[in-house]
């Protein structure tokens, strides 16, 4: 670089260093997920809903009168994956991470939050153990915008116990942190209000032909079928049983609400059930920016508005705070209720909302939506 003659040492390292700031005047956060591989179509809902808060936030001045900048990491839901994803982020010196999706991903990645200080909330993974840990261990800096398992599990297992009194219901689950935990509490609370499973069946994720399964369950007479797992397998069980003459209808949790389960399915999807919380893009707080996913030509289905809450609620703590520490970010979390774009929303000492309803929602000609 030639200096101009006037530009001495002292005053062009004034300029450098001064240039420096500017460079460094951003925030760096993050979402995580899986944006390859089978659920693939979860880390789009997770990226698309962080990438729209961040441009809103920055539109509005962003967070302590810093821009936000927002880094991706793809850990297809792998847990080893996951941890390296979180040190990458942790190298980029992320402050908060909307993420992970997977309960099997976020849980070993929260240990490296934890270490690095880095406050992590999760839009999707709805295991117990990712808040229950942390807690035990003294870790305040762990949040989820979406409910819990046991929950989920409690509401699935009595609404079965009650409409499948004296039916033959079979429990499946793909033996992942999220698709086990959720079967065996739905298993659990189902026991309890006097149901239960004549079959309970455990398969591996990846999995492509069940035809030995769906067999063993004809011969028991299966009459409803309830699956612990991930939208991609539950397809396949659900199209093979039709195809094989099993007419039991498939029930499971939240990570089948993506319409990439019917396109999968087929017509078999129709009367497929699955619980969630209530449906967030119906809600007057998400209509502004329902219109601006819209506009850009995507529907903000499944976990996006759920990512989007994440990185609202987390910019506006910072902004109280007057800083992203993580543990003061934190502390001001939990200390009143917040506005987003899925409602009034509180947490408790362990992380978790102070309120969550699930519901059904049905799948009908390629879509779902709520039961009311």
């Amino acid at each position: 670089m030639q200096l101009s003659r006037w530009m001495t040492g002292a005053t062009f390292a004034a300029a450098l260093l001064g240039s420096t700031a500017m460079a460094q005047a951003e925030i760096v956060i993050a979402s995580a997920g899986p944006m390859t591989g089978a659920y693939a179509a979860f880390g789009e809902q997770l990226r698309r809903g962080a990438e729209q808060a961040v441009k809103d936030i920055n539109a509005a001045g962003g967070v302590n009168g810093e821009q936000l900048r927002l880094a991706i990491g793809d850990d297809a839901c792998d847990p080893k994956q996951a941890v390296a994803v979180a040190n990458d982020l942790a190298d980029q010196g992320a402050v908060f991470v909307a993420g992970h999706f997977c309960s099997g991903s976020s849980i070993p990645a929260g240990d490296v939050y934890a270490e690095q200080g880095i406050l992590q909330i999760s839009p999707a993974s709805t295991n117990p153990a990712y808040t229950e840990g942390p807690f035990e261990n003294g870790i305040t800096t762990v949040f989820r915008t979406c409910g819990r398992d046991d929950q989920q599990g409690d509401f699935a297992g009595k609404w079965l116990a009650e409409n499948y009194k004296g039916k033959n219901v079979a429990v499946i689950h793909d033996k992942s942190t999220y698709g086990k935990g959720l079967a065996d509490l739905t298993k659990k609370f189902m026991n309890e209000g006097g149901l239960q499973e004549v079959a309970y069946e455990a398969i591996t994720a990846g999995d492509k032909d069940f035809t030995a399964l769906i067999t063993k369950l004809k011969s028991q007479n299966v009459e409803a079928i309830y699956f612990g797992g991930y939208h991609t397998e539950a397809a396949l069980i659900a199209r093979q049983a039709a195809e094989q003459g099993l007419n039991a209808p498939l029930l499971s949790g939240d990570a089948l609400n993506t319409i990439e389960y019917a396109q999968l399915a087929g017509p078999a999807a129709d009367g497929t059930r699955f619980t969630n919380a209530a449906e967030a893009r119906n809600l007057p707080t998400a209509q502004k920016v329902v219109e601006e996913f819209k506009a850009s030509g995507y529907d903000p289905e499944g976990y996006t508005l759920s990512t989007y809450a994440a990185v609202q609620v987390w910019a506006a703590a910072a902004n109280e705070a007057g800083t992203t520490d993580a543990a003061k970010v934190a502390e001001t979390m939990r200390s009143k209720r917040w506005d987003t774009v899925i409602g009034s929303i509180g947490f408790d000492e362990k992380g978790d909302l102070t309120e969550n309803t699930y519901v059904w929602f049905e799948y009908k000609d390629g879509n779902y939506t709520q039961v009311q």
